[in-house]
């Protein structure tokens, strides 16, 4: 299988430094977005954990092979992270949300833990793979709140699971068949909370993937870029 990609990430305009990491080695079909907790301690140190520990991984022509070696690499680093916050007394956590993205084989497993997303556009039509662990799903999914209203909630950027929150890490996952022509991103929520899906979609479906990146990235820094902001598209060919 051979693969394009393009990947930004940006401090964007209101933060001081950058917390997200990504991962691209698309010569092992692999990547990532890890998004620091932003306004914890040490969201940086937690993000680049969680990409050091997947970049390490072997990737194995199985998809639920690897889907089974990254979740337990995770969860290795939720581990650490927690242990960390307890041996420099913090009494706050050192966390990150996830999505990451593996293909082999002619198929591809999306996994995730946080408000970080993944969608799949086949056939001109973009759908999100991930659920975001949030407040705001919560309440969606209990019927409390309209999906329209969720992205501008005042409660939109709480997360109820990431690495390095609780002791106990879940992380959940998506998989099918991966074809040529399909284009998959995965992007921070300084790109989701600014962009709406619609949106993500009719730039995707302009120019090439270079260009589109670049639209993206411009888009929310157009609109106050109040988060990190980081991308990773890849399309197979």
């Amino acid at each position: 299988m051979r693969f394009e990609c393009v990947s930004r990430t940006n401090v964007g305009l209101r933060r001081k430094i950058n917390e997200d990491s990504i991962l691209v080695d698309t010569d092992r079909g692999l990547w990532a977005v890890a998004d620091g907790m932003g306004g914890h301690d040490r969201g940086e140190v937690a993000s680049a954990a969680v990409v050091d520990a997947l970049r390490q991984l072997p990737v194995a022509g199985d998809p639920d092979a690897f889907e089974a070696t990254a979740v337990a690499a995770l969860k290795n680093v939720n581990g650490q992270l927690i242990r960390l916050a307890q041996q420099i007394e913090s009494d706050r956590t050192i966390g990150t949300t996830v999505v990451g993205l593996a293909i082999a084989d002619g198929h591809y497993r999306c996994f995730w833990a946080g408000d970080s997303r993944g969608y799949l556009m086949r056939d001109g039509e973009l759908t999100r793979m991930t659920k975001d662990h949030s407040l705001v799903q919560d309440l969606v999914d209990a019927g409390m709140l309209k999906p329209e209203e969720a992205e501008r909630h005042e409660n939109a950027s709480v997360i109820t699971r990431a690495v390095g929150v609780r002791e106990n890490l879940d992380v959940d996952s998506v998989g099918g068949d991966a074809r040529p022509g399909d284009l998959f991103l995965l992007a921070s929520d300084g790109l989701t909370r600014v962009m709406e899906d619609r949106e993500m979609a009719a730039e995707l479906k302009r120019g090439s993937l270079e260009e589109a990146a670049d639209s993206l990235l411009q888009t929310v820094l157009a609109r106050g870029a109040p988060d990190n902001v980081s991308l990773i598209i890849t399309r197979l060919v």
